[in-house]
């Protein structure tokens, strides 16, 4: 009677250990996976970066970083927009400071201006 009772948490013992085992090598893949993908988000951004070097002007640069401050997601939109145009021929480059405001104009005219009226 012993023995079985043994026997059987030396197999509950085996069952843990592999069950953490199995864990914690999800957990090492998952971060690994995580880790890959900002890596390549990293490169994205660079590549991005590199791209507006060449497609936008240096007044046009400043102005995009500082939008970047208040609105990095509209940023980062116009720039994949500005680079997918600029590889496609379908945009003149270098962009001049005024294009990029006519560019942001158009964009920001897309938004519904919400107004509060008084009754």
């Amino acid at each position: 009677m012993v023995s079985t009772h043994d026997d059987e948490l030396a197999r509950l013992r085996e069952e843990r250990l592999s069950n953490l085992q199995k864990q914690a090598e999800n957990h090492a893949r998952e971060q690994l996976e995580a880790e890959e993908q900002a890596h390549s988000e990293e490169l994205q951004k660079e590549q991005l970066s590199e791209n507006m070097k060449v497609i936008l002007t240096p007044e046009a640069r400043e102005r995009l970083a500082r939008l970047e401050l208040s609105r990095p997601e509209l940023t980062h939109e116009v720039r994949q927009q500005l680079s997918e145009l600029s590889a496609s021929d379908r945009i003149a480059t270098p962009v001049s400071d005024q294009s990029l405001k006519n560019i942001l104009a158009s964009l920001d005219s897309k938004r519904r201006d919400s107004t509060i009226r008084r009754i």
